[in-house]
């Protein structure tokens, strides 16, 4: 197994709970987005978020807005539905189950092999 590939899927598996809590903060546009999940080391190109924008929209969890900027074109600009608060509270209830389970796995001492 690659070990880049692993890492490739866990963090795909964590990417639209991280979206959803960087959106659940207030008003954000794609960009400061993307720089935020950057910074935390998940890596992700437009080419992935903004069709998962779309697919969150599509289903009732955020919405946006159009703001004009003085420097270009208007921003859109990304806010969660009271359904997708909902959805949050209750993925933060799965990931602190699935946290302690994990940790409780991965925190006992390892065993030799011999």
């Amino acid at each position: 197994m690659n070990f880049e590939n692993a890492q490739v899927q866990m963090r795909k598996g964590i990417l639209e709970f991280c979206i959803l809590h960087i959106i659940a903060r207030g008003e954000v546009y794609a960009s400061d987005m993307l720089d935020e999940l950057t910074s935390a080391k998940i890596m992700v190109v437009e080419g992935t978020l903004y069709p998962l924008l779309t697919r969150l929209k599509n289903s009732g969890l955020l919405d946006y807005k159009w703001v004009e900027s003085n420097a270009g074109p208007p921003r859109k600009y990304y806010v969660l539905t009271e359904t997708g608060r909902e959805f949050l509270e209750q993925l933060q209830v799965t990931w602190e189950e699935l946290a302690t389970s994990v940790n409780q796995i991965t925190q006992r001492e390892i065993k030799s092999g011999k």
